[in-house]
Formats: structure tokens, sequence, C-alpha cells
């Protein structure tokens, strides 16, 4: 079952990677969207014999993928389904990205906890919880200065890759969409994950 379900996740992986880069919307968007999809995969091939991740993780980590692919082909900004809710609820603008700063809190929380507790680095709820917090915030913090970075070094034509779509505060919302999918994770999915932290 395991090896069918990992040639699962590798043919939906590949079909997406394969959309996603067919007349992207910009081809440098789609290159610096679906770049920590491409790194992010090609770690869990060096480390799959070594550091099995449960198959809960390797869900959302596809499911991560996906939101990054999809963001990468459209640019977050142009996602039709999200035009079509803000047009629906008169919003000012596609939140797309939003969904993507979500899953940079959520999935990361995920793994956090994985690597914390299989390797015993911390004792307690309370501190795992809280370095679980404090590592998503730096991740998320960490991938607003890379923004910053490719921003400069490209100029203009990050404006589809920073996608803040003329929003002063969206570095802030983007970290606080992140915060808050890191304690969503932790509220909805702990018990789920030490159920199959058990067999690992």
């Amino acid at each position: 079952m395991e090896t069918v379900l990992k040639y699962i996740w590798i043919a939906v992986f590949i079909t997406v990677l394969v959309w996603s880069g067919i007349h992207p919307k910009e081809q440098m968007t789609w290159f610096l969207e679906v770049l920590p999809a491409l790194l992010g995969v090609g770690l869990l091939i060096v480390t799959y014999n070594r550091f099995r991740l449960t198959p809960l993780l390797y869900l959302f980590i596809l499911i991560h993928c996906i939101i990054l692919m999809v963001g990468g082909h459209y640019t977050y900004a142009e996602v039709p389904l999200f035009d079509w809710l803000r047009d629906g609820l008169g919003g000012e603008r596609n939140n797309y990205d939003k969904v993507g700063h979500f899953a940079q809190g959520f999935v990361p929380a995920l793994l956090a906890r994985e690597i914390l507790l299989r390797k015993a680095v911390v004792n307690g709820a309370t501190w795992l919880n809280f370095f679980i917090i404090s590592i998503c915030l730096a991740v998320s913090a960490f991938y607003e200065l890379l923004e910053w970075w490719v921003a400069l070094a490209i100029g203009q034509d990050a404006d589809a890759f920073l996608g803040t779509q003329g929003y002063i505060w969206d570095t802030q919302s983007d970290m606080g969409c992140a915060l808050l999918g890191a304690i969503s994770c932790l509220l909805l999915l702990s018990k789920w994950h030490d159920q199959q932290l058990s067999k690992y």
C-alpha cells in the first residue's frame, strides 16, 4: 500500500508540475514560485531512506507543492477561482497568496513537529508548540526577505512574484496567515499526527 501511495504522490506531483509549466502567465514568476517545490522534493528524495516521514506529512507537502505550482502558473494575483471569489464577495484583491502563506505556516508546523518529536529535541507540549510556532514564523519571515532580495535583483519583473497588489500591509498579513496556519495545524492535526508517529 505504501508503494502504491508513493507512486500516486509522484504521479500527481509530476502531472501538476507539467501542467503548471505549460504557457504560464510569466515564465520568471513560474520558476520562482515552483523552485521551492522542486527543492523540497529533491530533499525528500535524498532523505527518503534515512528519515521517512509520516503519510500525513507527505500528503500535506504534496498539497503545498500544488498550491505553489498553481500560483506559479497563473501568478498569485490572477488565480481564476480567487478572481471569481473576489468579484462575488465584493473584495479588492485576489487572495490566493493568503492560501499560500497559510500553507507556509501549516505544513512547516507539521514538519517541525515531526522532526522535533522523533529526534526528542523538546520536552513538554508547551515548549514543543512554542518552538514549532517560532520555527514557522522564522520560515515566513525568511521567505519575505527572499521576496525582497528577488525584487531588488530583478526589478520591475518582480511585481507578479511579490503579489502585493497595492496592499501596504501585505508582508505583515502574509506572516499573520503563516502564524494562523501553524496554530491551525497544531489544533487540528496533533492527535492524528501522534497516531502516525507511534509507528515510527
